[in-house]
């Protein structure tokens, strides 16, 4: 599974909250959510990310509240994968539930600019850096999770599994 876009970056402890205010979690239209999704951080996120389709940020990307609308809005507006120097658990595995892709890559934020052309390859955990001609390993996520990310996430996992 290899997902290609431009890095979208952003820093440290990117909370829940900022990804999705509670606030906003009342509107039915994700259109006009998704207006509001990081927008004290990137002003107009939702049309960058449909060009750029990867989030690259430093460590703790997505603390605070267990909030599953926030992973969902990230994957709704187009991101194809989030790739972080470390994550909270809890939206890792919503995300992974959820079919968002995410990786663990020490020192992600110094070795990737905003706008590099990346190539991440899920299965074997590599970051490639077009713009540099580096790679980076990541964590690799085990097969499991991959089955997962493949169905679009744990129901839809379920679903085909149900299926057979």
């Amino acid at each position: 599974m290899i997902l290609s876009g431009t890095a979208l970056k952003l820093g440290d402890n990117i909370d829940t909250d900022v990804i999705i205010a509670g606030r906003y979690l009342i509107l039915r239209d994700l259109d006009e959510a998704g207006k509001h999704v990081l927008e004290g951080v990137i002003p107009d996120f939702a049309s960058k990310i449909k060009y750029s389709g990867i989030i690259v940020a430093g460590k703790n990307f997505g603390c605070g509240s267990s909030r599953e609308a926030a992973p969902m809005m990230l994957k709704y507006l187009g991101t194809k994968v989030v790739v972080a120097e470390s994550f909270a658990r809890i939206f890792f595995r919503n995300s992974i539930n959820l079919g968002l892709p995410l990786l663990e890559c020490k020192d992600v934020s110094q070795k990737v600019r905003d706008g590099d052309a990346l190539q991440i390859d899920l299965l074997s955990g590599i970051v490639a850096n077009l713009s540099t001609g580096l790679s980076h390993p990541a964590t690799k996520l085990p097969d499991f999770l991959l089955e997962m990310l493949e169905a679009g996430g744990a129901l839809e996992l379920l679903k085909r599994k149900s299926e057979t």
